[in-house]
């Protein structure tokens, strides 16, 4: 867990959200005060509902910026490469990097959004689409070059890949063995490659791989 730091960017309203980000990181979003988060940016509460009207909507910024720091590092990762396999391995690091880089407002973003409701969780709902659509063009260029086996789920790939990749935010450690580009080459090697050896792949691999590509909309993820 982050300690709180004082904020050190020159724009009132970054410094609000550096503040948010370290003390809902911290603390959590409920335990955490408009007073507290005001005082931590070093301007007075009215200051700040002046620019935030409300600790939700100042959360919705946060995790605005947070999708849009992602997305814009995703892009220029890939921007260079036209194979859209490579494209996909490009991504994913530069994925892995930025969930692993310390960044609060990640971290915010990835647990936080259960704290809201109604409206501010439709506007969270909608920035985690963004993000995804990204994604899934990706996955559909890759499917669509024939780098991908026919038939498989992507939506469903996307959900397994990005539940997985996620969680490394819980256990990776910078004083570990392995560096975030090789954690996610790990992981990419694990996904596109598999784990079974030759021998221990059975003949009902192409029923199961069946199953996989089962028509229909997930409807059982969490939004």
């Amino acid at each position: 867990m982050s300690k709180v730091r004082t904020a050190r960017r020159d724009d009132p309203n970054d410094r609000v959200l550096d503040a948010a980000a370290a003390l809902f990181r911290a603390r959590g979003f409920a335990a955490t005060t408009v007073r507290e988060i005001a005082a931590a940016a070093g301007i007075l509460p009215g200051s700040l509902h002046y620019r935030f009207a409300t600790k939700e909507s100042l959360l919705i910024a946060l995790m605005e910026r947070a999708v849009d720091h992602a997305t814009a590092a995703v892009r220029d990762a890939v921007a260079g490469c036209r194979d859209p396999l490579e494209r996909l391995r490009l991504g994913l690091c530069a994925h892995m990097r930025i969930l692993l880089s310390g960044d609060d407002a990640i971290y915010v973003l990835l647990y936080e959004w259960r704290s809201l409701t109604g409206g501010p969780r439709e506007d969270m709902v909608r920035l985690r689409d963004r993000y995804e659509a990204f994604w899934d063009g990706l996955l559909h260029r890759a499917a669509g070059a024939g780098c991908l086996r026919d038939g498989v789920d992507l939506s469903l790939l996307r959900l397994f890949s990005f539940g997985a990749i996620n969680w490394a935010a819980q256990w990776y450690s910078p004083e570990g063995r392995r560096t975030p580009d090789q954690i996610a080459d790990a992981f990419w090697t694990f996904a596109g490659l598999g784990v079974l050896s030759d021998n221990a792949r059975s003949g009902n691999i192409t029923e199961i791989a069946g199953s996989l590509a089962a028509p229909g909309a997930l409807r059982n993820e969490e939004p």
